[in-house]
């Protein structure tokens, strides 16, 4: 009771002392206290405000970064050493954000040395505002080699949580000629579910393509390094259906990376295509899908192999497309988006053309240094039909798979899309599905067959699979992919039957590679 007693008369004597002396001395009475507790003590306390100076509009990034890099370590130590925290989520996103609770303190370690971040929230008098920072205690001893390291560390951890957990977006430019540079572009989330595990491309192929990405993207000091634009160039070709727009999604998804679908019809000329570029993000894929049919861009080169004669006609008439280059998009332009000065206003980008025809396209585009890697995606490979029926059928092994094999070796593989299509509708039957997608494979060789023997009519891809029907559904059946119905009698079938098992057996011999689903290359000079 005696020293109870003694605390209360000294906290009584501070009371009167704080309403006597003068508030300048107060002052230094607590500037005092507060060096002498530095002193003595054995830890270095480092204050990261919210905002920046003292008229608090500036965000400082640093305690953005803090926020980040403690929500980056929720599911470690720190999280479980924090006696609470704040949870929150946002309604468009489906992870939970954590935080420190105000005026607590989380703990981490760095370096084999113990360091701790209290997150302060003082109420602003007179006013609603609230002031935040967070406090660093760390050794005193070692803060001068400490402190630049784990500031360094706890930035490099916050940039990645944060390319990991932000919404994504599927941006396409909604520009008529206006040429803003406030309203080029117009998003959505970006949740395509495509992945390079659920990808119909055959291992190694997916394994070469995962390694260039994963190679490119921590390739900054690189790039930095030997003067190039950091940016890469994947040129994607191959018949509707072969996963194009799928390989797309998927390596959005593999990078984190936001995608813009650029439509080259919407862009009137090249000032506006510039104003695009500069409006994109890093870490964002630019794709301009079916190139070679997007604008005419061999119009620049007939242009110059015209006669004069034929030049001033058109520069007097101005009615060639050609003879125009003001008001349109020119194969210069485009070559100066991709790998011009324009090419070098942002970092980590991918620029990514699609076609159906490589040949069609102009060479000039697709050189190395603008298309860096070249990626033939065809039919499915034997591994590529198996990681389909996996997904669609959730089955690891059929009796039909040599069947199948069988097929895809003698050249009567199809495209992921055309097998997709059959498992789809087929899914809660997987005998029914196997069955399907050997006779469409065996139509097809029936079909490149005729046509080479110049005994029939050559049928396209959808017609072999509208042709799957026979035997299998009823003759009305209306296939999504094929769009015609097809009457065939039973006689008729059997006869194709038989000319298609003979077909099999002769072709098997040859053991061919045309199956495989893409090929992988470096871009050519």
């Amino acid at each position: 009771m005696e020293i109870l007693s003694q605390l209360w008369s000294l906290l009584g004597l501070l009371t009167v002392l704080q309403n006597v002396l003068p508030s300048q001395i107060l002052s230094l009475l607590h500037s005092v206290y507060e060096s002498a507790q530095d002193l003595l003590s054995p830890y270095a306390y480092v204050e990261i405000p919210e905002f920046n100076g003292y008229c608090g509009v500036d965000l400082n990034d640093l305690y953005r970064h803090v926020h980040l890099y403690l929500n980056a370590a929720a599911s470690a130590s720190p999280a479980a050493s924090c006696r609470r925290v704040t949870l929150s989520r946002s309604p468009s996103s489906s992870r939970v954000t954590f935080a420190v609770a105000p005026n607590h303190t989380v703990h981490d370690s760095f370096g084999g040395h113990r360091l701790s971040w209290t997150h302060h929230v003082d109420g602003v008098q007179d006013s609603l505002d609230e002031k935040r920072s967070f406090t660093l205690r760390l050794p005193k001893r070692h803060r001068q080699a400490l402190l630049p390291s784990y500031l360094s560390h706890v930035t490099s951890r916050a940039e990645e949580f944060e390319r990991v957990s932000r919404e994504r977006r599927l941006f396409t430019n909604n520009t008529t000629g206006s040429g803003s540079f406030e309203s080029g572009w117009v998003s959505v989330p970006f949740r395509h579910p495509s992945t390079f595990e659920t990808l119909a491309l055959e291992p190694e192929l997916k394994k070469q393509i995962k390694t260039d990405l994963v190679s490119f993207q921590n390739g900054r000091e690189f790039y930095h390094r030997v003067g190039r634009a950091w940016k890469r160039g994947y040129l994607l070709h191959g018949p509707p259906g072969s996963g194009k727009s799928s390989l797309i999604a998927a390596m959005a998804n593999f990078l984190c990376y936001d995608v813009y679908d650029l439509e080259l019809t919407k862009v009137s000329d090249n000032s506006e295509l510039r104003s695009l570029l500069i409006q994109t993000t890093n870490r964002s894929i630019i794709v301009i899908e079916d190139i070679d049919c997007s604008v005419d861009l061999t119009a620049d080169r007939t242009t110059k192999k015209q006669p004069a004669k034929s030049f001033k006609k058109c520069k007097t008439t101005m009615s060639s497309s050609g003879c125009e280059d003001s008001g349109r998009v020119t194969l210069s332009g485009l070559l100066n988006f991709t790998d011009g000065l324009w090419s070098c206003c942002g970092e980590e980008r991918i620029v990514v053309f699609t076609t159906n025809h490589r040949d069609s396209v102009d060479p000039a585009l697709v050189r190395c240094g603008r298309m860096d890697v070249h990626v033939s995606l065809g039919t499915c490979g034997f591994h590529a039909f198996k990681e389909l029926v996996r997904n669609y059928l959730g089955v690891e092994s059929h009796a039909l798979f040599d069947a199948v094999d069988a097929c895809i070796r003698s050249g009567g593989s199809l495209t992921p899309a055309q097998v997709g299509e059959i498992l789809l509708r087929n899914r809660g039957d997987a005998d029914l599905a196997m069955k399907e997608v050997v006779a469409a494979m065996q139509g097809r060789m029936l079909a490149l067959a005729a046509a080479g023997g110049g005994g029939g009519d050559q049928m396209d891809n959808e017609d072999v699979v509208a042709a799957v029907s026979v035997g299998t559904r009823s003759p009305n059946w209306d296939t999504a992919m094929g769009g015609r119905k097809r009457k065939e009698s039973v006689n008729g079938s059997n006869g194709c039957e038989k000319k298609v098992k003979f077909f099999v057996r002769l072709k098997s011999l040859t053991k061919s590679d045309s199956g495989k689903c893409g090929v992988f290359e470096r871009g050519k000079h």
